[in-house]
């Protein structure tokens, strides 16, 4: 499975982009892509094949990954947990734990940022939404995969991935997830800090 390395998408060229799809294609012919959408790709491909103003963004996308039929979206319930985690990220440079491995050493308990994390979750919220918007007007129906779900049920959610991918689940045995989870005491208080502080006016609290 390739994935976008690319910070500025005007950089890329065309070769940049065959170099994509030669290194995430399988040996039996299936190309994988791991990707967070973004309008500047879709300007991005727009302007390199040179397709008009006019064409939609289900049109540009195919154009750059031709014969893309399965998608597989993934989304976390909780929005306020979503941007604690990725805060935590941030500030302490942490970002995958491989499962065994020793965790950093960092002390981030005087990192908590009331506005930082707002902002977060506007901004994984206005993601979602492109991302929701583009396959509505693909007519798209992708696989959606629930963070929270998928924690619960890890090699039911594999199983059920396989399948929509219709590849035979026959004998398949699912390896242990390869990354330890994150989250810890410091993020559970942050979330229960945010909680707190963005209802503190509130006459009807929601949570």
């Amino acid at each position: 499975m390739a994935a976008f390395q690319y910070k500025d998408p005007a950089t890329l060229k065309r070769e940049d982009l065959e170099q994509i799809w030669q290194s995430g294609t399988t040996p039996n012919g299936i190309f994988g892509l791991k990707t967070s959408f973004k309008q500047r790709w879709i300007d991005a491909f727009r302007t390199m094949f040179e397709l008009p103003q006019d064409a939609s963004r289900a049109e540009v996308w195919s154009e750059a990954f031709p014969n893309c039929s399965k998608h597989i979206y993934m989304t976390r319930r909780n929005k306020v947990r979503l941007a604690v985690s990725w805060w935590r990220a941030i500030v302490s440079g942490e970002w995958h734990r491989n499962f065994g491995e020793k965790p950093m050493e960092h002390d981030i308990a005087d990192k908590y940022n009331y506005e930082a994390i707002h902002h977060l979750i506007f901004q994984s919220t206005m993601c979602e939404a492109a991302i929701e918007d583009f396959f509505s007007e693909s007519d798209i129906v992708p696989l959606t995969i629930v963070y929270e779900d998928f924690i619960q049920d890890y090699e039911g959610t594999v199983m059920k991935v396989l399948e929509f991918l219709d590849i035979p689940t026959d004998h398949v045995n699912v390896a242990p997830p390869a990354l330890e989870r994150l989250a810890d005491d410091v993020a559970e208080q942050w979330v229960q800090r945010f909680r707190e502080e963005s209802q503190k006016e509130w006459e009807n609290i929601r949570w």
